[in-house]
């Protein structure tokens, strides 16, 4: 459930589309509305002409980053994008996407959909390449992943090599990978080239849409943790992270970007090669809660996997009652089926406040606590009492439910059963999804009647694993359910090491100035040219455009990015 000072917290949506004579900045904002629901704190769109790249992020939900002057500031008909919930690194401005950073002559724009598990080892390779004097975003502040990403490739297109990194090292994952085809080419390496060097190194979750000046890009890890498709327009092509994005766009289905894929789509069409083989091990999660329910997965529809995941659930636990109802809206589809399996009839006893979205809510405790009350109010009329069977994707902390618990007994429900439509979550995500730490995982440290007994519920019941491994319609072996068994498919981090922790080099910030007037009347605004790090800060200099839409150069000098 989904609910101010929300226990589950989504990683990030990715968009990209190539599309000859479209307006691609603005297909990639309708793309972006329709992935909000993966990230909420930071919104940002890359687009091309053919000779600048323009980039325009700020934190925020995208409605509220854009507008039609700053879209139509983004001008081409090639165009990248990303919303961002910050899983690793912190919520700044700094941290949003799209990263930029030259490569062989050319600039690159990256998102990224997932959390690498190497972030560490990958960090400290860029730091014995380039010392402590870093370049692009790292150099400006960036304590992501993404940007040790784009660091890797810029190395790796000078040098042909990442010549701190030990290639002859093996782990688990090492004999995915094949052989680069053009290993003795010399550097400087194209993007595409380069990409092929760097994908290898990178270990943990990636779904990676990228640019040049000319032509788009996406990878996947190889065990395809998080989704990525491939769609077509009448004029060109669209990657993103769910089909959903492809049907606001009236785009076709082409099919996933396989795991362990690099797609390139120019003028020419589109390319695949592959950088490893593939062992898939996709995220169970993203049917449980964090797909958009009219999207598909692997073949499978996610409101069809959830309402087997309420049938699964009524058949394991069934009770005694006189309604199901749901904790909207991530519950609604399990709940459905929870009562046509039961017989139980199915009624509405929570209303949602849609206006009310989780950036508003401060993560104070006391917002905390009344944070529930102003997103769902239930309905007397129907619930007084009633028996309640309540319906709920996951319990993580149990704060939510508890006080879910409690609202449903004032407003007069005679018992209240709940149900959930996945496992006890017992185990952290490293692959992209902001879990507790195994510490504040409830059911780490209770049993299920000493959970039912914390959230003051009648009775609990937990879908099983294999429940919902069979509601997913997916081979056991070719999902990831290590929050619920504790079975990782890529190794985590090493002993001690947070995942994706890196130590930040703090450079102020430049953030658009939503108050006050440019020379046409506009918000008054920035650009950033070239990075002063020597100062700092980067050096400003103001124009007479809407929004910060900030120019790079196709020959990009070293350093410049933004």
């Amino acid at each position: 459930m989904l609910a101010p000072g929300a226990e589950v917290n989504e990683e990030c949506g990715v968009f990209g589309v190539w599309a000859s004579g479209e307006d691609a900045s603005r297909l990639t904002y309708f793309g972006l509305y329709a992935l909000q629901h993966r990230g909420q704190e930071a919104a940002g769109i890359a687009s091309t002409d053919g000779t600048n790249i323009l980039v325009y992020k700020d934190l925020g939900l995208v409605s509220q980053v854009f507008d039609d002057g700053t879209l139509s500031s983004l001008t081409g008909h090639l165009a990248v994008g990303h919303v961002r919930y910050a899983t690793q690194g912190a919520g700044t401005w700094e941290n949003a996407q799209p990263m930029l950073g030259p490569v062989a002559g050319s600039t690159l724009a990256l998102t990224h959909n997932g959390n690498l598990t190497n972030t560490r080892e990958l960090m400290e390779a860029v730091h014995r390449t380039s010392g402590e004097d870093l370049t692009g975003e790292l150099g400006r502040g960036s304590s992501t992943d993404t940007a040790v990403i784009a660091a890797l490739m810029e190395l790796v297109s000078k040098r042909g090599r990442l010549d701190a990194w030990d290639y002859g090292a093996v782990d688990a994952d090492t004999p995915l990978y094949l052989p680069v085809a053009d290993a003795d080419a010399a550097p400087p390496l194209s993007i595409s080239a380069t990409a092929r060097r760097v994908l290898p190194l990178l270990r943990g979750a990636f779904s990676l849409v990228f640019m040049d000046e000319h032509t788009l890009y996406a990878a996947r890890d190889p065990h395809g943790v998080r989704p990525l498709v491939l769609g077509r327009l009448q004029r060109g092509w669209v990657v993103a992270s769910e089909t959903a994005a492809l049907d606001i766009l009236g785009a076709a289905v082409v099919r996933e970007i396989e795991p362990g894929e690099l797609i390139e789509i120019d003028a020419n069409g589109v390319r695949s090669a592959h950088f490893a083989s593939p062992r898939r091990a996709g995220c169970v999660f993203e049917y449980v809660y964090l797909a958009r329910p009219d999207t598909r997965i692997a073949g499978r529809s996610v409101i069809a996997a959830r309402n087997a995941m309420g049938a699964a659930l009524a058949r394991e636990h069934p009770v005694e009652a006189d309604l199901v109802i749901a904790t909207p809206e991530s519950g609604t589809p399990a709940a459905i089926g929870y009562a046509q399996a039961s017989g139980i009839p199915y009624g509405q006893g929570l209303v949602k406040n849609t206006y009310v979205g989780r950036t508003f809510i401060q993560p104070t405790q006391a917002l905390r606590q009344l944070g529930i009350r102003l997103k769902l109010n239930p309905v007397r009329e129907v619930i007084a009492g009633k028996r309640l069977v309540v319906v709920d994707d996951s319990i993580v902390r149990g704060n939510t439910q508890r006080a879910l618990v409690r609202m449903l007994r004032e407003a007069g429900a005679a018992q209240v059963h709940v149900r959930i439509s996945s496992p006890p979550v017992l185990w952290p995500c490293y692959y992209g999804i902001d879990f507790a730490t195994r510490a504040e995982l409830i059911a780490n440290g209770m049993s299920v009647e000493e959970i039912r007994d914390s959230i003051g519920a009648d009775s609990l019941g937990y879908l099983s694993v294999d429940g919902m491994v069979a509601a997913s319609g997916q081979r056991a072996d070719a999902l990831c359910t290590a929050c619920f068994t504790g079975d990782y498919p890529i190794a985590p981090p090493g002993t001690g090491a947070l995942p994706g922790a890196l130590a930040s080099v703090r450079v102020p910030g430049v953030y658009r100035r939503r108050n006050g007037a440019g020379a046409d009347g506009g918000p008054a605004t920035r650009r950033v040219t070239r990075p002063d790090l020597s100062a700092g800060s980067p050096r400003l200099t103001p124009v007479d455009a809407p929004g910060e839409s900030v120019p790079v150069p196709a020959t990009a000098p070293e350093g410049t990015s933004r």
